[in-house]
Order: structure tokens, then sequence, then C-alpha cells
């Protein structure tokens, strides 16, 4: 395969955004597929099954598992009665509970970042290494330069090799700049990746590779030609041209790679994508030659409306795709889900370019993904064709613009159980989620925001009001609005106790807990990652508790998150999983 084609690969790869290297796992001979099968099934017992089933814990003494589905729940002496001929899975004390959901992440954008170079605010851990943090200007040029220097020495003879460093944050690090690359890299294609993947800075060397020009960008507000930055739609809009410099096909697959463990590792059986791409016939081919190896997980996509838009100019012919891609490219684990559609509002939470009512501290102001005319035509036409919509939302502001436009349309065209729901959601006060809550939107949040930048913010951009009630999590579950979790990785770790850690004790990342009167009990928290995770994505049905009938997907835990101190639950280790009744144990165990 030559350049040209490694480069188109890695491409599709990219706006495919989901895309998985087999896992190496150690199997149990009596937990297999197959001789799950010939043993009639399999009992856990011998420890707590946490079934997530209804309101309140449920705890029964045994689950069995047959042909990858539950038959039967209830007391150990019922099924060795029922199931004589099945083998038996003692727990010995772990916790067996329905395997974590990650209801939106973009794993093949972690697997472009993973096995770059990685110069970020806080630590980044791996299977195999710890990328460390750095938090201030100084420390960050260092590192940069460092970088950049270790890179030349390694590709000193391949000019058309586009280094690329991601993490960028402004508020830690202090100004970036063409200026500053071009001084670093007089001679060597440079890009650094913003923390939240929605800006992108190039050195001079790096615009002559790609082939940008001044003149095509002159009026467009989201690209500074001079400083070498693009941000929301100047970025996105670019990356096609940028992504097959980024990415060659051996480094990409060690992403791949990575990706995967991490979502094993972390007691994760299902996934999906909110926002796939558009080359459908391109990217699916791709798509099933990675899930054809069968990994121990579900892949679930969701179209974007908003990029088919950009290639259709209408709403209408956008659907029309949408609806024909089910059937035309579904396979057993991996599906685009029907009738739902993804759309973007206002712009990224890490970059402080969400849209927020009452502005900046320091002045600047917000950014939108999608001009608000086109936005509330999407909205409309996705409602009025019956279609679950998701809407990337972070500001109070961008939360404003769609509370405002489901209120008109649930006056001119009402729909019930229509599942709207909002992603992100940064910030927003209690007023809105009663609104919230009033409409039937629903809600996939990211806890993690608190953590990662509650203490920044407070000080930068925000003030301490507004930045100590990031996510206010509590205000959506007293109103019984679905909540589900989300760490939209690689924007939050892939980490799905690490979430239910965050929203149970609001601790930020200097160790100051904000916002107590917003903390959540253990129970909901675990539905956010298990029942409501997969209500967000319409499979409530199927997975995400232990009820007979649905898939026997699991999370083995060395500790129950309920019966440990709140502050302990992130440290819990997962075992293993059992995705469709065949064990699966994390290679780092």
């Amino acid at each position: 395969m030559n350049t040209v084609d490694l480069r188109y690969m890695s491409l599709l790869l990219f706006f495919s955004w989901v895309v998985f290297g087999l896992v190496g796992c150690d199997s149990q001979p009596q937990l297999t597929a197959t001789s799950a099968v010939k043993s009639a099934g399999v009992i856990y017992h011998g420890g707590d099954i946490v079934t997530m089933a209804g309101g309140s814990l449920d705890q029964p003494e045994a689950v069995v598992e047959q042909g990858g589905k539950i038959v039967f729940i209830g007391t150990l002496a019922e099924a060795a009665r029922g199931f004589a001929k099945a083998s038996n899975f003692e727990l010995k004390g772990k916790t067996l509970m329905p395997g974590f959901i990650e209801p939106h992440v973009h794993p093949s954008i972690a697997a472009l970042v993973l096995p770059n170079e990685i110069i970020a605010p806080y630590d980044w851990v791996f299977p195999n290494v710890t990328k460390k943090g750095v938090r201030d200007p100084a420390g960050y040029k260092k590192r940069l330069e460092e970088s950049i220097n270790r890179n030349n020495a390694r590709e000193s003879t391949d000019s058309n090799s586009l280094f690329m460093i991601w993490g960028y944050h402004q508020l830690w690090h202090g100004d970036l700049s063409r200026e500053l690359l071009n001084r670093l890299a007089p001679n060597q294609p440079v890009a650094v990746i913003h923390r939240s993947f929605h800006e992108i800075f190039f050195n001079d060397r790096a615009i002559d590779l790609i082939g940008l020009n001044a003149e095509e960008f002159k009026d467009n507000p989201q690209v500074n030609w001079e400083k070498g930055h693009f941000f929301e739609s100047g970025w996105m809009n670019i990356a096609p041209r940028v992504v097959p410099f980024l990415a060659g096909s051996q480094k990409y697959m060690l992403g791949l790679d990575l990706m995967s463990q991490l979502i094993q590792k972390n007691g994760i059986t299902t996934i999906a994508e909110p926002g796939s791409g558009t080359d459908f016939k391109a990217e699916l081919g791709l798509l099933n030659h990675y899930m054809a190896q069968q990994p121990p997980f579900n892949v679930y996509l969701i179209a974007s409306g908003t990029k088919l838009y950009r290639n259709f100019g209408d709403n209408q012919k956008a659907m029309e795709l949408i609806d024909r891609l089910p059937s035309k490219y579904n396979t057993s684990n991996l599906q685009f889900l029907p009738k739902q559609v993804k759309l973007f509002a206002d712009g990224a939470i890490y970059s402080q370019l969400m849209q927020m009512k009452d502005g900046y501290l320091d002045g600047h102001h917000g950014e939108w993904m999608t001009p608000l005319e086109d936005l509330t035509q999407q909205i409309t036409d996705y409602w009025r064709g019956d279609y679950k919509v998701h809407i990337h939302a972070n500001g109070d502001k961008g939360i404003q613009q769609v509370i405002e436009t489901v209120t008109a349309l649930q006056q001119s065209d009402p729909r019930q159980d229509h599942r709207l729901t909002l992603h992100h959601m940064g910030y927003f006060d209690d007023q809105q989620a009663a609104q919230i809550a009033n409409l039937g939107i629903e809600a996939s949040v990211n806890p993690f925001y608190l953590w990662a930048l509650a203490d920044k913010y407070a000080e930068f951009g925000l003030g301490e009001e507004r930045a100590h009630n990031l996510v206010r999590i509590k205000s959506l579950t007293d109103r019984n609005v679905p909540v589900s979790f989300h760490s939209d990785f690689s924007m939050a770790p892939i980490e799905p106790l690490t979430l239910v850690w965050t929203a149970v004790n609001r601790i930020a990342s200097e160790g100051i807990a904000y916002s107590p009167d917003q903390k959540i009990d253990v129970y909901t928290a675990l539905k956010a990652v298990t029942i409501s995770a997969a209500r967000t994505i319409n499979l409530e049905h199927e997975i995400g508790s232990i009820e007979i009938g649905k898939q026997a997907n699991f999370v083995i835990l060395e500790n129950n998150p309920m019966r440990v101190e709140p502050q302990e639950i992130k440290d819990i280790e997962v075992y293993g999983t059992v995705f469709k009744g065949k064990l699966n144990i994390p290679i780092s165990n």
C-alpha cells in the first residue's frame, strides 16, 4: 500500500469515529460462548449481584445466562434445580452488574491522539504508560520544544510528516501562536490540537504541507490566519484535508489497540458514537473489518445531521439517507440506530467557546457550531420527522436556544416520549432544569467537567458561582429527568466509575468539593452508566440492567460500589466483563 493509500485509509478511519483493534483476553473455558451452550448455560453466584432494575437496589442470589441471554434471576437453590446441567461461576465475593454503557464516545479520535504526543494539564493514564500533565506556561513551552526536537531527530528525513501534539489549553499553558511554532520548528510541519479537539494551531511548514492559503479563509470568523488558529467549524471544515497527514497506518493501529484495551479495562460492553461521518460505504467497510474480529463490545452509530446538511444543503435528503443506513449497513455488532440523529449547537466547554447568557469575565464571546437559523430548522425538521434528536449543547445560552425551539414545537407539533437529548450540558441553571423536565427533554452529561475545569474556570471566564455549579445533575434527577453519563473520550477518561465518583462527590482537581446540594446518591449515579445510558440510545429493553430476556452483558467488579466509601468508587478494580455469555479478562489483569 503506498503513502496515498495509507493517508486515504486514515482519513476514512477518522471520519468513521468508531474503529477498534482486536484486544487479547484470557477466558475461563467454562465461560466461552461454545461451552455455555454445551453446558446449558452458566450460573453466576457467590457475590453481590446488582441488577439495576427498578428504582432501588435489587440483589438476587443467582443469575443464569444461556445462549448469551439472561434466562433466570432468583435464589441459588432455584437456579441449581432449574438448570442442573449449567456451569457454575463462583464470584468469590466480587460484584456482578450490567456491563457499563458509554452513550457518547469518539474512539477513533482517541485512537488518533493516544499514540501521538500528549501534553495536557493533567496526567493521562494508559495501559502501558502515564503521560504526565503540565500546568504552567513555562513548563508547557519547555515540553513542547523537547517534544518537537525529539520528533525532529526521529523524522529528520521525512518533511511530509505532520507532527501532532494534543492537550494544549490556554488557561494553563498561556498563549500559543503560529509564530511560536515557527521558532520551535522552522523546518518541521507541526500541528497542536487543543484539549477540546475543537481547535488546532499550525506553523508555516504545516500550512504549506496541507495546502492552505489565506484567501480562502479571509471571511471566516472562526479562523485566525495570522496565528495559524482554526476553531469550531473553521477547524472541522478543514479536517478532511488535515487528517491524512496526521495518521500513518502503523501508529493509527497502535492507537486503536490502546483504545480497545481501555474499553475492556473499564468494564464497558456497549458504546455509542453520536455524530458518525458521511462517507458510509467506505467507512462501514473499514468498521466491519475491525468488528469482524468480534471484540467484546457492541458499537452503535448515530448519523450527524449537521455534517449531512453540509453535504446536501437539505435536511430532507439527509433524512432519506439516514433512514436507509440500518438496512444497508448493520451487522450483528455494528449498527446504525434507526431514526436517531446528532446535531450541534454551541462551542466546546474546554475552549470556553460555549455560549453563555451572561458572557465571560474577560469579555470574549462564545461560538455557535451551527448558525442559529440552520440549527432551528434542523431541530424542527427532525422533530417533525419523528426522530430522536441528540444535540451537543454546553452553555446556558446554547441550551436555552434548544429549550425555546422545543417549546415552540410542542405547541405546533406536540410529541409524547420524543426523548430529545441534550449532550454535555456544561452549565445550566435550576430554572432551565425545570423547563427541561416540563418539555420531556432528556440529558446525557459529562460530570468530569466539574473535576477538570471548576477550579480554573472560577478564576478565569466564568467566576465562582457558575464554575462551582458546572453540570448540576441533581437539579435534573430531582425532577425525574432521565440522565446518563458519558466521557466524550478523550474529553474525559473512558472510566464510568470515575464519572460516577465525580457525580457522587463533586470534588474538583484541587481536592475541593463544590456545590454539595448537587451531589447525587450512588444508585442514581450507577443508573447513569447502565440502564439510563441504555435509554439514551433507546436500547433499555435490550441492555442496561440484569433482567430476563436481556443480553448477558455484565461487568465483574472487585468491590460493590454501593458498599464502599463514596470517595473510593473510582478506585474499584474491574475484574472482567461478560459479553454475550463470554468472559473477557483485561490484559492488565
